[in-house]
């Protein structure tokens, strides 16, 4: 299907079902990008993840994989000889030359982007880095050869995860009221996004992760929502 067709159907599905359907701006459940995607990820995931790397001689586009599709398909050792060692692959991962979605190649640029956002306020910390070092440790810790043989390096750069950690799961509407609340979300994305990626089907899991804890926000704020002042107690003293 054309590009343009599946902008146009997944805007639809974000703008219309996820938010507007659902009462409007500070009213959804889900975060709508992250839902649009979903939807056209499981209805056509094969124009989902088909990218093209451009040749720089001539202007021929070829096919080719994400790294971490060459991960969940050949092994982290073809991986690194993809790249021709593991600080080349460190170097393509930070400035963006590797293969992946719109707007979540370039690591420095998303850093900077999140450091603006935290600048301004616009966001805290809590959520971002729980869920970036939840990935890292858990990465590392189950590694390909074992325990403590993992790369948290390579994945807590490869994916959508920075793009997911700090533009996308700080969402206000959809993510818990409390920092207490927003620690255990940020965790449980992490966490999620790890057992997709090493244990499931797909090689990225942050879209799905986020969503999932979007849907156990209710259940976290009521169960770390702070205790009114006075609350609790007998009338009179008693």
């Amino acid at each position: 299907m054309a590009v343009p067709v599946l902008l146009a159907i997944g805007s639809f599905i974000a703008i219309v079902i996820a938010k507007q359907s659902m009462g409007g701006l500070g009213f959804n459940i889900f975060n709508p990008a992250h839902i649009g995607r979903a939807a056209l990820m499981v209805s056509w995931p094969v124009a989902m993840t088909t990218w093209t790397q451009m040749q720089t001689a001539t202007v021929d586009a070829v096919t080719s994989a994400t790294p971490l599709n060459i991960l969940k398909q050949q092994g982290y050792d073809q991986l690194v000889a993809t790249f021709g060692g593991t600080a080349p692959m460190y170097k393509a991962m930070l400035l963006g030359t590797r293969n992946g979605s719109l707007g979540e190649t370039s690591t420095i640029l998303l850093l900077l982007g999140g450091a603006y956002l935290l600048y301004r306020g616009y966001i805290n910390w809590h959520v971002p880095v729980c869920m970036i070092a939840t990935v890292g440790v858990l990465t590392w810790v189950f590694g390909p050869a074992g325990l403590f043989t993992g790369d948290p390096i390579f994945h807590m750069m490869a994916g959508g995860l920075i793009i997911g950690a700090f533009f996308m799961a700080t969402d206000m509407v959809t993510i818990p009221i409390t920092i207490k609340g927003q620690i255990i979300f940020a965790v449980g994305a992490g966490a999620i996004t790890v057992l997709i990626r090493l244990v499931g089907g797909y090689p990225e899991g942050v879209c799905y992760s986020i969503l999932l804890m979007n849907a156990v926000t209710p259940l976290i704020d009521r169960f770390v929502k702070p205790r009114i002042l006075g609350s609790g107690g007998h009338k009179d003293g008693k």
